[in-house]
């Protein structure tokens, strides 16, 4: 098995479990490129904690944390089954740093992409929560020191948003506002010229930066993404675009291209 991959998703609305729109038709011709791995380290911006936890349940709960939707998602049924001894190594690379915790599961920001992208549910899956009290660095270095799973056939998938103001959304805005646009260009910049000092210090984004990120929750994800990446990935970009107003949907993709 080669080096796995690192995905970052911005996941936006659970309706993209559903729905066929251009995100979510990018989520499934992605996963008919990706290799598969053998178990999926899900970090989603949903399990939102002090501290850092993971679980290690064979069979993690599917919770549909999200409320006022239509019927039918709650009805939508992701079974993948956990990965306890994946889990242990993660416990083995951070030692004190994380603790085990089974009272979460597999919430909407890892469900309701993984079924677009393994929709047989047939991969093992486990979640690591983003500490709330972390400086942003924090979430960088713990991607870094998670990185050995590449090579053990793990994937990394960061589940956020890197643009999330749900006080400013605009249901009328199909694009993004201006400043939207320039965190998410300035975000852009930083990847690709592999400037990851500048997406945890947020000050060189200015206003725009405190309108985009008012919480760390859906930005953190994409901190352990970049810490997990390499000096030799390829880093691709998908869905490419702010919505709503106030919604990111940019997602990386990084790959060994060796």
């Amino acid at each position: 098995m080669s080096r796995m991959p690192v995905l970052f998703v911005g996941h936006g609305s659970p309706m993209n479990a559903l729905e066929e729109n251009p995100c979510s038709l990018a989520w499934i011709d992605l996963g008919k490129h990706l290799q598969r791995p053998n178990a999926i380290l899900c970090v989603s911006a949903h399990w939102f904690t002090r501290g850092t936890l993971i679980n290690d349940t064979i069979a993690p709960r599917q919770v549909y944390d999200m409320y006022g939707f239509p019927e039918t998602l709650y009805r939508v049924k992701y079974p993948a089954a956990g990965a306890p001894e994946y889990a242990h190594r993660v416990s083995e690379l951070l030692g004190d740093a994380v603790k085990i915790d089974n009272s979460w599961g597999l919430d909407h920001g890892a469900w309701s992409v993984l079924r677009r992208i393994f929709p047989a549910a047939d991969v093992p899956a486990f979640q690591l929560s983003v500490d709330a009290l972390a400086p942003l660095e924090s979430h960088f270095s713990i991607g870094k020191a998670l990185s050995p799973l590449r090579d053990e056939g793990v994937l990394i998938l960061g589940s956020g948003n890197i643009v999330h103001n749900l006080a400013l959304v605009d249901w009328e805005n199909e694009g993004g506002f201006r400043w939207a646009q320039d965190f998410d260009l300035y975000i852009k910049n930083a990847v690709l010229n592999r400037r990851y000092g500048d997406t945890f210090h947020l000050s060189e984004a200015g206003e725009s930066a405190r309108l985009a990120v008012p919480a760390p929750d859906h930005f953190a994800p994409i901190l352990y993404t970049l810490g997990a990446s390499g000096e030799s990935d390829y880093i691709s970009v998908f869905n490419e675009a702010c919505v709503l107003g106030s919604l990111s949907m940019t997602g990386y993709l990084f790959s060994d291209n060796t």
